[in-house]
C-alpha cells in the first residue's frame, strides 16, 4: 500500500521523467526503480531532481553528492586501451522514500 509521503515522491519523480508519447510507455515506478539505470536520467536531471527533493521534505543535502551515483568516467580515444569498469551504486526511489521518511539522507 502506498502512502501519502510515497505519492509524493513518485509524483516528484515523475515530473522529471519527462514525456512519453502513449501511456503505455510510461514505466511503472517502485521503489526499486533507479533513476540513471531504469528512467534513464542524465547527471543535470538527477540533480534537479534531489535538489527539489531535498528542498520539499526539508533534508539537509550536504551529506549528499551527485557524484557517487553520477562519477566522471575516464574516456580514451584508444579502441585497444579500454577503462576499467567504474562501479556506481544506485540511486533508487526507495531510498528517497527512506530518506524522507528519516529525515535525512540515510546513504553515502
Amino acid at each position: 500500500m502506498v502512502n501519502a509521503l510515497e505519492n509524493k515522491i513518485y509524483a516528484l519523480v515523475r515530473r522529471y521523467d519527462g514525456v512519453y508519447l502513449f501511456k503505455s510507455r510510461q514505466p511503472v515506478l517502485t521503489p526499486d526503480t533507479d533513476l540513471d539505470l531504469d528512467l534513464n536520467f542524465e547527471e543535470e536531471e538527477a540533480e534537479a531532481l534531489m535538489d527539489e527533493f531535498f528542498a520539499v521534505f526539508d533534508i539537509d543535502k550536504n551529506c549528499f553528492d551527485i557524484k557517487n551515483y553520477y562519477p566522471e568516467i575516464p574516456f580514451s580515444w584508444n579502441p585497444i586501451k579500454k577503462s576499467a569498469p567504474v562501479p556506481v551504486p544506485k540511486l533508487t526511489i526507495g531510498m528517497l522514500i527512506e530518506s524522507a521518511k528519516a529525515g535525512r539522507w540515510l546513504y553515502s
